[in-house]
């Protein structure tokens, strides 16, 4: 027992440097300090729930989905798809999953592994989901840089739609363009007396 506990712990610990590997995409655009994996998975998982809940899918699922996408990152970093023309990341990023799930008890490396499977596989609505979730985290990222100036962004938005699957991110897709990003906090009128 105390050997699979120090394996969580580090597991845990390997997370935690998520917060520090930057979502290498963004320098292509200009960006000089983009946000990190951690804030991007976590969005994810959130945008992942409620398409989990719109499409009326297993948000557990879901949500395991998107919050382990990336969790190889923490140790190969992130690559943009630039570098990915170039090498084969899909190879490591499954060589890194493996080991990452040795970490844990038998129990959750196997639902940690079958749940990367199913991901990548793209062989169940929750698949198609956690990926609608994280393509459409990557295109409001897009979105509230290109609202800050940011004009290199806007080539992330333009191929969203054709990359969406499910209808109700489609939806969210439509109105995302029109979407000013500020709109969040300025209807709550927080400049008045």
């Amino acid at each position: 027992m105390k050997s699979s506990v120090k394996g969580i712990i580090n597991f845990l610990a390997e997370a935690g440097q998520l917060k520090r590997v930057k979502r290498s995409g963004w320098w292509v655009a200009g960006i000089r300090d983009p946000e990190s994996v951690a804030e991007h998975s976590f969005r994810c998982a959130v945008i992942g729930y409620i398409l989990a809940r719109m499409e009326k899918a297993n948000s557990h699922k879901v949500l395991l989905m998107c919050l382990f996408n990336d969790i190889h990152e923490a140790r190969i970093n992130d690559l943009h798809k630039v570098g990915h023309r170039y090498i084969d990341f899909k190879k490591s990023e499954d060589k890194v999953f493996k080991e990452q799930a040795k970490l844990l008890p038998s129990r959750i490396a196997w639902e940690f592994l079958l749940t990367r499977r199913s991901y990548n596989r793209q062989d169940t609505k929750e698949a198609v989901i956690a990926r609608d979730a994280d393509i459409l985290e990557c295109i409001l990222q897009a979105k509230e840089y290109l609202d800050i100036g940011y004009k290199q962004t806007k080539s992330f938005l333009a191929p969203g739609e054709k990359f969406l699957m499910t209808k109700s991110a489609r939806i969210l897709f439509k109105e995302i363009k029109k979407w000013r990003s500020s709109d969040w906090w300025l209807h709550l009128k927080v400049f008045e007396r």
